[in-house]
């Protein structure tokens, strides 16, 4: 058994953090069941000159560079949509899900909006991005007008993803509004899904910098301890409520940071349950390794490391230093993607 499928068997869901089309046939064969997208993904794959063609066609009908993102984000999210479609239809709507980023823009600090405003802009662009679509999960972020919208949007029957989560407190706000929506789905909970990204590595990456005095030992393992305490409170928070589908924790961000660790090391500690989106290199990395994987989801680093990491680490300070940078890491990637296609527009002459 490979790596990978090693990593399926011990129950991880494994999405791919690429909706590259040969990236998403190569991974779904290897076991991957759903994809993620965001601008930065969207950004590379245009840069590849992969996809000129469409480009010039979108630009010589008049499109703007804003909606030739769009039109290209659209197509390359349900071109991977169609080959999960497979796996959301005998799973039930379990599994097989795409995401589908909203405008970043929202949370850019030139946006002139404030939390009510941006919130109604979230509910329009999710029930415009979901409508007709399957198997596609729309990507909120946890920031006061995300959240302001969840609600809403959970009531308009919409698939949700929320993103840059960093801490239980983001967590449980998603989480409740959410789940106060969903019990107003037209049609009931039977199709009711929702998943929850924790972010992990760029945690590891916080506490090397800002919490120094933490031991060798917890140095490294605040993201795997954070996730993990979320997970938990996840588990049981939906243990009694009823609904057929599986409401998830996904695993983010879990390519490694510091070049001395094992690729492998966030892969190992989230395996067993719920969904990990791992970047392609990271994949490949893990099927490189020949690694067999076991359930660790529900193993903790000894008490000692735990109560360390909980005595010296502000979560705070943590959630707001790195939302400051998720959210700059959020917006500057789309402005990017402006400029690139910009770019496209005058090499291509159209």
């Amino acid at each position: 058994m490979s790596s990978l499928k090693s990593l399926v068997a011990t129950g991880t869901k494994l999405w791919l953090d690429s909706i590259d089309p040969d990236l998403v046939r190569t991974n779904r064969a290897l076991g991957a069941t759903g994809a993620t997208s965001n601008p930065i993904i969207i950004s590379d794959l245009l840069k590849t000159g992969r996809f000129d063609g469409r480009i010039k066609e979108l630009l010589q009908h008049g499109h703007d560079d804003e909606a030739v993102a769009w039109a290209m984000t659209n197509e390359l999210v349900h071109q991977a949509q169609e080959v999960f479609l497979p796996v959301w239809e005998q799973t039930r709507c379990n599994d097989g899900w795409v995401s589908f980023e909203l405008d970043p823009l929202l949370e850019d600090a030139a946006c002139p909006l404030d939390v009510p405003a941006k919130a109604s802009r979230y509910i329009e662009l999710g029930k415009k991005w979901s409508a007709g679509h399957k198997n596609r999960m729309i990507k909120v972020p946890a920031t006061p007008g995300g959240l302001a919208a969840l609600e809403e949007l959970a009531a308009a029957g919409i698939t949700l993803n929320v993103t840059l989560i960093f801490s239980e407190d983001q967590y449980f706000k998603a989480r409740e509004a959410v789940w106060k929506g969903a019990q107003r789905r037209p049609g009931g909970l039977t199709t009711f899904k929702s998943v929850y990204s924790i972010f992990v590595s760029r945690l590891d990456v916080y506490t090397k910098e800002k919490v120094p005095s933490l031991s060798e030992a917890a140095q490294g393992q605040v993201g795997i301890v954070n996730a993990k305490k979320v997970w938990k409170l996840n588990q049981l928070w939906w243990a009694d409520k009823k609904v057929p589908l599986q409401q998830e924790i996904i695993f983010a961000s879990t390519g490694t940071k510091d070049p001395k660790d094992d690729p492998t090391k966030y892969v190992a500690a989230f395996a067993g349950s719920d969904i990990e989106t791992n970047p392609p290199g990271t994949n490949a990395a893990v099927e490189k390794s020949g690694r067999t994987f076991t359930r660790e989801v529900d193993l903790m680093p000894p008490a000692a490391v735990v109560a360390e990491i909980e005595a010296k680490v502000s979560m705070q300070d943590l959630e707001e230093t790195l939302m400051r940078e998720g959210l700059s890491k959020f917006a500057d990637p789309f402005k990017k993607l402006l400029a690139q296609i910009a770019g496209k527009r005058q090499e291509l002459g159209a």
